[in-house]
């Protein structure tokens, strides 16, 4: 492909682990095609979530937070494309708009900071969180812990810890491991605590019917993480899932197709229902029929919670 005639503009959140995923989305494309790093332009913006930090954000407007100043400056022409977490990006999103292109996805576990594991923190410990699928599954392993409000980005919630106001918190391996903190917390497997949809994956985003961008960008598309990523998101579309709704999925490989587990949870961690489906090439219904199931077998107390 020839050259841009003028350096790219990739659009992120301001934090330093947005900032970091958007140094690996610039160093992908660089390799990519050859070019030197005047060609793509980082342009940071300050986010609505960023800026609120003392409520839950299903309170002040869910994870369009995240998003509505980068999707202005993409659609107003300021910028070519944006970096997102996929697991802030809300699911429905403006049809102007089309996520085109994903990086290897990183690490999908939680990590715990202040102890070993679940069962080694103290009894009634606090531990601090502001995710209501973090809280369920906190509650769920261990009844007695008490759990309170943690927002902000990794260093602010890092320093409320180590003045504390917790006893321990839950960070996502994957951003701790952009940020270059590998060794920071305890891993908690999946089985243990299965993550929140799209958790560890970075996704690029441009305007819908933009191919000259589209076709710079799909060199780094990791079609497998694509194909995950959008399974998990089918998944909380067809719960009609927000941002109070306590729900994890997580999609990996399986032979020729993917295997998608997911499970919803009551906010208090009194029930869970979980399941599986294998999703072959091209279904897409199936994780509709997913959701349906669970919401099925759940009582009315957290049906409640979706929809």
């Amino acid at each position: 492909m020839t050259l841009p005639s003028r350096p790219l503009r990739l659009g992120t959140r301001g934090s330093p682990l947005a900032m970091a995923q958007a140094r690996l989305v610039r160093n992908a494309l660089l390799s990519a095609h050859g070019w030197g790093e005047e060609q793509i332009e980082i342009i940071p913006f300050t986010a609505s979530g960023d800026r609120i930090l003392d409520r839950p954000l299903a309170e002040v407007g869910g994870k369009a937070l995240w998003t509505k100043e980068l999707d202005r400056a993409l659609l107003d022409g300021e910028t070519d494309f944006s970096v997102h977490s996929m697991k802030d990006v809300e699911t429905l999103r403006p049809e102007a708009l089309t996520i085109v292109a994903m990086l290897e996805r990183a690490d999908v576990r939680d990590r715990l900071i202040g102890a070993e594991s679940l069962a080694a923190l103290k009894a009634n410990a606090v531990v601090g969180t502001s995710a209501p699928r973090r809280t369920a599954q906190l509650l769920r392993a261990r009844p007695d812990l008490n759990i309170t409000l943690f927002r902000g980005n990794v260093a602010t919630r890092l320093a409320k810890l180590a003045a504390g106001e917790a006893d321990a918190t839950l960070l996502a391996a994957a951003g701790l491991d952009r940020l270059g903190m590998v060794e920071t917390g305890a891993s908690i497997d999946i089985d243990e605590m299965l993550p929140a949809p799209s958790q560890g994956a970075v996704g690029i985003e441009a305007r819908t019917g933009n191919d000259t961008v589209r076709r710079w960008l799909e060199p780094i598309n990791h079609m497998l993480t694509h194909a995950c990523v959008l399974a998990e998101r089918a998944f909380l579309a067809g719960l009609n899932a927000g941002c109070h709704s306590p729900v994890a999925a997580h999609a990996c490989s399986d032979g020729n197709a993917l295997l998608l587990r997911a499970e919803i949870m009551l906010g208090d961690g009194s029930e869970t229902q979980a399941g599986d489906v294998r999703l072959e090439s091209g279904d897409t219904d199936a994780t509709a029929v997913l959701a349906q199931r669970l919401l099925a077998k759940a009582s009315p107390a957290l049906q409640s919670l979706f929809g």
